[in-house]
């Protein structure tokens, strides 16, 4: 007798675990469906804050300065800029920043979506972008631009 009522009781409280895991389960689910997601995202008109790097892919002389002044015009912090390995085409790599980051730089120079590179964002590196000009350059809106 005292054996079936540590069987029942057992028995119970397994019961009583297993409704609660199927509460929380439950909870978990409602609040992820009915929930709206917020993504933070920047202001549009605010690329302060975008830490950029240029690199020079084309071995143009005064290239990357060009891009420089081009992005800093349009509100991006170009704080390094220098030579690249070269490349043929244009690249926009995000490093610790967001593909979104890279997306703004990459409007800004004229190039779509296809020309950034995301590989998630690396947090050994301090700067959120790297944009290395490649050998079309002169298809940039900064090559093309007098401003």
């Amino acid at each position: 007798m005292a054996e079936s009522r540590l069987s029942d009781g057992l028995l119970n409280a397994a019961l009583v675990v297993g409704a609660v895991v199927v509460l929380v389960l439950l909870y978990g689910f409602a609040t992820r469906a009915f929930t709206p997601r917020t993504v933070p995202d920047r202001e549009e008109a605010d690329h302060s804050r975008i830490q950029v790097e240029v690199r020079n892919g084309a071995g143009v002389d005064g290239l990357a300065a060009q891009t420089t002044a081009f992005l800093r015009r349009r509100g991006f912090d170009v704080v390094e800029l220098g030579n690249g390995a070269f490349q043929d085409t244009t690249t926009v790599l995000v490093r610790s920043g967001t593909a979104l980051d890279a997306r703004h730089v990459a409007q800004a120079l004229g190039l779509g979506v296809e020309r950034v590179v995301t590989g998630g964002p690396t947090t050994d590196y301090s700067l959120d972008v790297t944009v290395t000009v490649g050998a079309d350059y002169r298809a940039l809106a900064s090559y093309e631009s007098s401003d």
